[in-house]
């Protein structure tokens, strides 16, 4: 298993390299966070339960470790990331299912 403590360490470093080689790109990925963090409809806890889904479905580990952590200091409990989690699994199978019907077609022809 990953050390998720030292990963997000690092990962933060690494990011920190990143905006001061390019300072731009970085202020526009925080732009971009902070405009899509505005909450009007939905709660912190159900955003990061949506973030935490994509972040898996995507195969993010920065995202992975940033969405869980702040669903625990939304509330969110184990059981719940579960669930979330068991969305994230069936939307990938779904997905899988999909692109399976692309293989028979490709063969049909």
């Amino acid at each position: 298993m990953k050390d998720w403590k030292a990963y997000s360490e690092a990962l933060r470093g690494r990011g920190k390299e990143l905006g001061q080689l390019h300072p731009e790109i970085v202020k526009g990925f925080v732009a971009l966070n902070n405009g899509a963090a505005k909450a009007a409809h939905l709660d912190a806890k159900m955003r990061e339960f949506i973030s935490l889904a994509v972040a898996v479905t995507t195969r993010c580990d920065g995202c992975i470790d940033a969405h869980t952590r702040k669903a625990l200091a939304a509330g969110a409990t184990k059981e719940e990331i579960a669930e979330v989690m068991g969305v994230a699994i069936a939307v990938n199978a779904g997905a899988a299912f999909t692109y399976a019907l692309h293989a028979l077609d490709r063969a049909n022809e």
